[in-house]
C-alpha cells in the first residue's frame, strides 16, 4: 500500500506526533518559541469515542490512564469545552478516552487527544472543520494541537500554526523509546538557555527511508542538550536506538524524553523494538510505522 492509499485515521484516533526534526529559532517577547520542524505521525495512538448525555464527562482507561492528572486539567475536557463555547451549545456529551501514548513524553499525546476531541465534536456538533476559527481554537490548547488536527505530516512555523503541507514522505519503519521519565516542555525551554538555531533549507527529494534518515539527522532537534541535562537517561536511550540492527539513525521527539529511530521498514523496526524492550522491560518502546 502506498502512503496515499493509507486509510485515513478514525475521528477519534489521536495519533502519537513525532518532530522528525526540530529546531529553536527564537523566543518571541510574550515567552513563546519559534519553530522550524517537520511533524510526523506514528502508528501509536488513543482512542477516543463520544456519545450524547445530559452534561459534560470524561472518563478515562488504558496503559498511561494513570498519568493523566486532574480531569479539569485534561486537554480533551479543556477542548470539549471550548468547542460548546465557541459553537455556543451545552457541552453534553460524554467522552471515553483509551491512553496509550505515555504522558508528557515528546509525542505530543496531549495535543492529540485535544486534536481528537475538537474534530470528533465538531462532526457531531455541526462545526464545519475547515473554519479558520477551529484551528485558532486549537492553538489556544497548545502549540502541537493545530497540526495535530490536521493530522499530516506538516512543516511547523511560528509557535506551531504555521502550518505548510511537508514534501511526501517515503515508507519508513519507526521505534519509539522513552526511558519511563515524564519530561514536562516548559522546564526544557527554560534550560534552553536562549541557545537558537537558524531555519533549514528547503527539503529534497526523499526517494526512500534512508534519504529521509540522512536530512532529519542533518537538522536534529535543537532542545536536546537542554533536555539532556534535566533528564540524562535520554543519552542511553539514543544510544541504545542506534544500536540497533538496521536502524538508519536515532534522534529525541519534540521537548523529550521519547526518542526514536527510523528503519527501512516496519517489519524491521518491530523486530528491533521487541529486542529492545526485551533489555529494557521498564522502558516504553514502541515498533512499527511512521505516518506521513
Amino acid at each position: 500500500m502506498s502512503p496515499s492509499e493509507r486509510p485515513p485515521a478514525a475521528p477519534g484516533a489521536a495519533r502519537a506526533k513525532v518532530n522528525l526534526y526540530l529546531r529553536i529559532l527564537g523566543r518571541r517577547d510574550d515567552g513563546y518559541h519559534r519553530l522550524d520542524s517537520l511533524v510526523a505521525f506514528a502508528d501509536l495512538a488513543d482512542r477516543l469515542s463520544a456519545e450524547p448525555a445530559a452534561s459534560l464527562s470524561l472518563s478515562v482507561d488504558g496503559t498511561y490512564a494513570g498519568q493523566c492528572g486532574a480531569q479539569a486539567d485534561n486537554l480533551v475536557w479543556r477542548a470539549a469545552q471550548l468547542l460548546a463555547d465557541h459553537a455556543r451549545i451545552p457541552p453534553a456529551v460524554k467522552l471515553s478516552l483509551t491512553k496509550n501514548i505515555p504522558v508528557a513524553a515528546g509525542l505530543g499525546g496531549g495535543s492529540a487527544d485535544a486534536a481528537a476531541a475538537l474534530r470528533l465534536l465538531a462532526a457531531n456538533w455541526g462545526v464545519p472543520l475547515d473554519r479558520p476559527e477551529l484551528y485558532a481554537l486549537a492553538l489556544r490548547l497548545g502549540a502541537d494541537v493545530p497540526v495535530c488536527l490536521a493530522g499530516r505530516a506538516s512543516l511547523i512555523g511560528g509557535i506551531g500554526e504555521e502550518l505548510r503541507p511537508a514534501p511526501a514522505l517515503p515508507r519508513a519503519g519507526l521505534v519509539l523509546a522513552n526511558p519511563g521519565q515524564a519530561l514536562a516542555t516548559a522546564a526544557v525551554f527554560a534550560s534552553l538557555g536562549g541557545k537558537f538555531q537558524p531555519a533549514t533549507e528547503k527539503l529534497s527529494a526523499m526517494p526512500d527511508a534512508a534519504a529521509l534518515a540522512a536530512q532529519m539527522r542533518a537538522r536534529g532537534n535543537g532542545l536536546t542538550e537542554a533536555a539532556l541535562r534535566l533528564c540524562p537517561a535520554i543519552g542511553a536511550v539514543l544510544a541504545q536506538l542506534r544500536a540497533l540492527p538496521g536502524a538508519l539513525m536515532a534522534q529525541m521527539s519534540g521537548s523529550g524524553a521519547s526518542c526514536f529511530a527510523l528503519f527501512a521498514d516496519a517489519a524491521a523496526a518491530r523486530q528491533a523494538a521487541a529486542a529492545l524492550s526485551a533489555r529494557h522491560p521498564g522502558w516504553f518502546v514502541h515498533g512499527g510505522e511512521l505516518i506521513g
